[in-house]
């Protein structure tokens, strides 16, 4: 046998090349595949709804009773996500509470060592990030507490304990709303 024909035991030398003439289906990504969540029903949505928007609500009121401003952008991303999508990872404890003293942290790092720019806010998001990433505490509005920290340089002593406060408060709330509800999904699915 020739090495220019295929074998019946083995496949064709690496010399000889193979045609298949039927088309082959094109793969289809897993983006393609995937679909959007089911719509929650109206309780469901009522429930998470109006327990991020009373959390909100108390961060104002303590904000306002303190004078200092608790309610940042990040902190509203945060609480959408532990009422609205409690299960995933990016709403877990861990990843609220650590994952803004992280952001807190590289953005101090970052305004001491660049002061403040949206440049240095931008490596101090990059930073935030890669911080998370390795760390395994996946929260993606402590990326944008970075940035604030930067670009608002907030007293440090005033800012990092309200901060983190602030999102204890929202774990807590979290928890107590998983089990006001009894067909809420439990948070947090893990602590730690």
């Amino acid at each position: 046998m020739s090495s220019s024909t295929t074998t019946a035991t083995g496949p064709p030398p690496p010399d000889v090349a193979v045609t298949d003439p039927r088309p082959r289906p094109r793969p289809r990504s897993r983006l393609m595949a995937a679909k959007a969540p089911a719509r929650p029903g109206a309780a469901a949505a009522f429930h998470s709804v109006s327990a991020a928007t009373t959390v909100l609500l108390a961060l104002v009121g303590i904000g306002a009773m303190i004078h200092e401003p608790v309610l940042i952008p990040p902190l509203a991303a945060s609480a959408a996500l532990v009422h609205s999508a409690p299960t995933l990872p990016l709403a877990q404890p861990r990843g609220v509470v650590i994952g803004h003293m992280v952001g807190a942290a590289a953005g101090y790092a970052a305004l001491a060592v660049a002061g403040s720019s949206a440049w240095t806010a931008a490596v101090a998001a990059g930073l935030t990030l890669a911080l998370l990433t390795v760390g395994r505490t996946p929260h993606s509005p402590a990326v944008a507490t970075a940035v604030v920290t930067v670009l608002q340089a907030p007293v440090a002593a005033r800012f990092v304990p309200l901060l983190l406060g602030s999102t204890v408060l929202l774990v807590l709330t979290g928890y107590a709303g998983s089990r006001i509800r009894r067909k809420a999904p439990r948070y947090p699915a893990y602590w730690w």
